[in-house]
């Protein structure tokens, strides 16, 4: 008979089959366990056909990856860390010394120092383009141009571009596209199929998703995902993603699943509650612009009612506002810290209301015609009562007045 220690470790009991219950179950290791050595031999990790090292998934990863699929319309899902992680896994993954890559003018603040940093030290060059001027990005694609990064709403300033122009001048000039769908979250729009009709399906060659967002939904999850169609492409990125040992928790993988069945309600629920703050705000003296992509004045509105009109019309948890240029920085400063339940803190897409101030002019190129000067404030709406909401920015404008 074994010692105790040794029976704890090498229990012969097995669990009875058959259990199901409405969450999937929580597989955990780094070590897999192989029947033979022939079966260790012979499984494959690329193809999630079996299971060979908890970095390649688990069932519970699995699962994740096929859902999330399903929600955005691709055929292969990559799981990293953040959504950071995933931006840099398609970069990382598809660019060279010598190539070249085009971003928004208005993309995401961390994407931007990704191609200012580690990218240019690696020899990758890359230029922003007006992403609300077709034009100018076809006029600034070469034969270097190996990537477009595409944003829809726009980081921060919510501009919504044209967005089926902008592939069809990417799909021409043969370029690859990878989108930041984290404001989409895969249901204001289709990414692969944004016109239904058409054939061949319009879409986006990759989508970058920062599953921290919506699909979590609680404010205490980072991780992101790397969405493709394309086999050979996903093959690419897989390979870059097993090099790069990027892995996720299962127990992280576990609140992800629990959070996808309720995401369309939460979605729509701080949809309808930032359409609503954000048309009281236009009536706000002090907001000399309000910037959210349903509101008919704000940049891009035709577009984003284009693209969206083919689900329900969605529009996401954000707003921002222009505080007239005759405030100060000190002035909106003491704004966004007399705000009582809106928190200052990053991020999006929880249940909490968050604020935070942007230096426009440090995170933009050149101030585009189309917005208001002043200093811009960014809101996100969390699950609150609207009233409350409102009434919390109203009280706050008190020091502005």
């Amino acid at each position: 008979m074994a010692h105790p220690v040794t029976d704890l470790i090498h229990h012969s009991y097995i669990p009875p089959t058959g259990f199901e219950a409405p969450q999937p179950g929580v597989f955990k290791a780094s070590t897999v366990i192989f029947p033979s050595v022939a079966a260790m031999r012979s499984r494959e990790w690329k193809d999630k056909s079996a299971y060979t090292y908890g970095l390649h998934g688990t069932p519970t990863s699995y699962q994740l990856e096929e859902r999330l699929c399903t929600l955005e319309g691709g055929q292969q899902c990559l799981l990293v860390p953040s959504g950071l992680a995933a931006l840099a896994l398609v970069s990382l993954s598809l660019l060279k010394a010598g190539d070249e890559v085009l971003l928004p003018d208005n993309v995401y603040g961390p994407n931007k120092s990704l191609v200012e940093g580690e990218l240019m030290h690696w020899g990758i060059s890359h230029q922003y383009y007006d992403p609300m001027d077709p034009q100018d990005l076809e006029a600034q694609i070469s034969s270097r141009t190996k990537l477009v990064w595409l944003e829809a709403a726009g980081s921060v300033t919510l501009e919504f571009p044209d967005l089926l122009s902008l592939l069809r001048i990417c799909k021409q000039r043969k370029v690859l596209t990878a989108l930041d769908n984290t404001w989409g979250a895969g249901l204001a729009f289709k990414p692969f199929d944004l016109v239904p009709d058409e054939s061949p399906a319009l879409g986006v060659d990759i989508t970058a998703h920062a599953l921290t967002k919506y699909p979590s939904g609680g404010g205490d999850v980072l991780m992101g995902s790397v969405i493709t169609r394309d086999a050979g492409l996903h093959m690419r990125l897989k390979l870059t993603h097993m090099r790069l040992g990027l892995g996720v928790g299962m127990n992280d993988v576990e609140a992800i699943l629990r959070g996808l069945p309720s995401m369309a309600l939460r979605y729509r629920a701080h949809d309808e509650a930032t359409r609503a703050l954000a048309l009281w705000a236009d009536s706000q003296a002090e907001f000399v612009q309000v910037l959210h992509p349903a509101l008919p004045g704000s940049p891009g509105h035709a577009h984003w009612k284009e693209l969206c009109v083919h689900t329900f019309g969605g529009a996401a948890g954000l707003f921002s506002v222009m505080l007239d240029e005759r405030f100060t920085r000190d002035q909106t400063d003491a704004f966004c810290d007399a705000l009582k339940l809106f928190k200052l803190g990053y991020s999006w897409g929880g249940p909490m209301s968050l604020v935070v101030p942007y230096e426009l002019a440090q995170i933009r190129s050149n101030w585009p015609s189309y917005l208001e000067k002043g200093t811009l404030v960014r809101f996100s709406i969390g699950l609150e009562a609207v009233q409350d909401l409102q009434a919390d920015i109203h009280q706050a404008l008190g020091v502005l007045r």
